[in-house]
C-alpha cells in the first residue's frame, strides 16, 4: 500500500505539532510542511515580552532571540519535509499550489495558516507604525524601543497591553488607545479590566480607552476627537484575520477560519482538515457554537486530535472519545503572571475566590467566572501555582458534570 501524503500548510506551532501527530499515528506517511516565511516554526507569545525586550536591549542579538524562540522537534528530515519561503495560494485537486508556482501534492491536507494582523485603512506615518506577528516583525521593531521615545499603542488586547508593558520597562512613554472602555474587556470582564487598567496606570501606561484613531500626521496619531498625539513608535493591535484565502472555492465553510467537526475535518471539503488559531469548532464544555480560540494551548490541542483521527481511521474504528479540550491561557504584564482556564470570557459574572481586585500587582488574586451561575472560567492574578492549581480543579469538575449531564 502506498504511503499516504500529507501536507501541512502553515510551518507553525501548530503546524509542526500536527507533523509530530501525524508522524506517530501514521510513522509512513509522508509528511510535507509548508510554510511562507523562510524561518523554520518558532513560539510567537515571546514577541511581545521577553524577545522585545531582549532585542531591543541588543539589535545585534538576532540570532541568538531567534535560537531561544525555535521550536524543537524530534522529527528527521527523513520523516518531514520542509517548503519554506513560499506560502500557498490555492488548495487544488491534486494537492496544494504555492506563491512560487509549483504544487505540493497531498491526498490529505492539513491547513495550520494561523492569523495575520488587523491594520489600518488609514495613510500616513508609515515608517512608524508597526505591527507584530512575526519574527521579521519583532525586528523591525526593536530599534525603535529605546528609552524616552514615545509610543502610541492602538489596541488594548494582550499584544497590546504586552508590549506597553514591555514599553515602559525599557523606559518609554507608552500610551494605549482602545474604543472599549478597558483594555481586555471582552476576555477578562469588567471588574479584572479595570483591575488592570489599574495597574497600567500604575506603571505609568496612559489609556485612552473610548477613544479610536482617525488618523495619522508626520508626527504621529490623531484620535477621532482631535486629540493629537506625537509618537516615534505605533504599534497597531487590533486583534487579527484568519488566513483563509488559499481555501477559497474548496467547499469549506470559512466565514470565521476554517469550520472543522469533531475529527478537525472540515465538512464540504474533501481532504481537508484544520488546527490551531484558524480553526473553528464546537466545544461541548461550552455550548453548541462553533468558535475558534486564539490560545497557545490549542495548537497542541487540535493537533492531537488530528493524529487520534488518523489512527482511527487507519484502524478503521470509531473516535473513542469527544474533542472537549480545556482552553488556557496566560499573559505577563508589568511583572505579573495572568493565567487562566476555561472561557472567561463566555462569562456573564465573576467572583473573587482570593485576594482583592484593588490589590492586583501586589498580591495574589484569583477569579472564577460564572455563566448562568455555573462555572466556565478561572484566572489567576500573580496566584500562587498550587491555590490556582485548586481552582482550576473545581471548573474541571463542574465542566465535566455539564458535559455529561
Amino acid at each position: 500500500m502506498t504511503a499516504p501524503r500529507i501536507t501541512i500548510v502553515g510551518a507553525s506551532l501548530a503546524g509542526l505539532r500536527t507533523a509530530e501527530a501525524v508522524h506517530a499515528a501514521l510513522p509512513a506517511a509522508r509528511i510535507t510542511l509548508v510554510g511562507d516565511e523562510p524561518l523554520a516554526p518558532y513560539n510567537r507569545p515571546p514577541l511581545s515580552k521577553e524577545a522585545a525586550e531582549t532585542l531591543a536591549r541588543d539589535t545585534t542579538a538576532r540570532e541568538a532571540v531567534f535560537g531561544k524562540l525555535l521550536l524543537r522537534s524530534k522529527l528527521s528530515p527523513a520523516a518531514l519535509s520542509l517548503r519554506l519561503g513560499s506560502g500557498a495560494v490555492a488548495l487544488e485537486p491534486g494537492g496544494v499550489r504555492l506563491a512560487d508556482g509549483a504544487l505540493v501534492p497531498g491526498e490529505r491536507v492539513i491547513a495550520a495558516t494561523g492569523l495575520r494582523p488587523r491594520r489600518l485603512p488609514l495613510p500616513g506615518a508609515e515608517a512608524r507604525r508597526h505591527v507584530l506577528r512575526s519574527f521579521d516583525d519583532l525586528v523591525r521593531l526593536a530599534p525603535s524601543l529605546r528609552p524616552g521615545a514615545r509610543m502610541v499603542v492602538i489596541g488594548g488586547g494582550f499584544i497590546g497591553c504586552e508590549i506597553a508593558a514591555t514599553g515602559r520597562k525599557l523606559g518609554l512613554e507608552a500610551t494605549i488607545v482602545e474604543p472599549s472602555p478597558q483594555p481586555m474587556l471582552r476576555a477578562l470582564g469588567p471588574r479584572v479590566a479595570a483591575a488592570m487598567a489599574a495597574l497600567h496606570r500604575a506603571h505609568g501606561v496612559v489609556l485612552l480607552t473610548g477613544r479610536s484613531v482617525a488618523g495619522f500626521s508626520d508626527e504621529g496619531v490623531i484620535l477621532d476627537d482631535g486629540q493629537a498625539l506625537a509618537a516615534e513608535v505605533i504599534v497597531e493591535a487590533l486583534g487579527s484575520h484568519p488566513n483563509v484565502e488559499w481555501l477559497a472555492g474548496s467547499g469549506a465553510d470559512l466565514r470565521d477560519g476554517v469550520l472543522v467537526d469533531d475529527r478537525m475535518v472540515a465538512p464540504g471539503a474533501e481532504g481537508l482538515m484544520a488546527v490551531g488559531d484558524v480553526a473553528r469548532f464546537v466545544n461541548p464544555l461550552f455550548g453548541p457554537e462553533a468558535r475558534r480560540t486564539e490560545h497557545w494551548c490549542v495548537p497542541g490541542q487540535t493537533a492531537k486530535r488530528v493524529g487520534e483521527t488518523l489512527a482511527a481511521e487507519a484502524a478503521g474504528t470509531a473516535l473513542a472519545t469527544r474533542f472537549a479540550p480545556m482552553p488556557s491561557f496566560w499573559s505577563d504584564q508589568h511583572g505579573m503572571r495572568l493565567q487562566a482556564f476555561g472561557a472567561p470570557s463566555l462569562a456573564d459574572a465573576c467572583r473573587v475566590l482570593e485576594g482583592e481586585l484593588s490589590l492586583v500587582g501586589r498580591a495574589p488574586v484569583i477569579v472564577e467566572y460564572l455563566r448562568g451561575g455555573e462555572p466556565v472560567g478561572v484566572l489567576g492574578l500573580g496566584a500562587n501555582p498550587a491555590a490556582l492549581a485548586k481552582a482550576r480543579a473545581r471548573l474541571d469538575a463542574a465542566l465535566t458534570e455539564t458535559l455529561t449531564a
